[in-house]
């Protein structure tokens, strides 16, 4: 059973239950998931598949939950070679920001070798009230490429 470990970065909660929701989906595709909110770099496993939400704070900020993972990946340059990765950023397209936060997360995995499998999903919350629902129809999508 192949595991996907969802790691989620979120300032008011929407990201933990996008991820929340898409572990739920694939559970029930068969797949193994573990969910961590706003992880340490020890706490992952630096191999297999990862499925990275982060909703975007500030000025396209990362949320302060995920920075110190982002920190610790951009300073101690772990070897991600073995990471395949999904992206899903939360945001809204009123910013000139929009979903900032993903695309530093997903441009830093990618620097340390990790391989993005599909596209970067952004979810716009001025179309989607409820961002669980367009996630639930991607991941779908997403884990028919593993």
């Amino acid at each position: 059973m192949t595991k996907v470990t969802l790691i989620s970065g979120s300032t008011m909660g929407s990201a933990e239950y996008v991820a929340e929701h898409m572990a739920e989906i694939l559970d029930e595709l068969g797949y193994e998931t573990e969910i961590q909110h706003g992880p340490e770099l020890d706490d992952l496993t630096l191999e297999g598949l990862w499925l990275v939400v982060s909703s975007t704070h500030g000025a396209g900020d990362l949320p302060e939950n995920i920075q110190p993972l982002f920190d610790a990946i951009e300073n101690e340059s772990p070897d991600l070679s073995q990471v395949k990765f999904g992206a899903v950023g939360i945001g809204s397209s009123e910013y000139d920001t929009f979903c900032g936060a993903i695309h530093k997360l997903d441009a830093l995995l990618s620097e340390k070798g990790a391989k993005r499998i599909g596209e970067c999903f952004e979810i716009d919350v001025q179309q989607h009230e409820i961002p669980e629902d367009p996630a639930g129809g991607w991941v779908k999508i997403w884990a028919n490429e593993l």
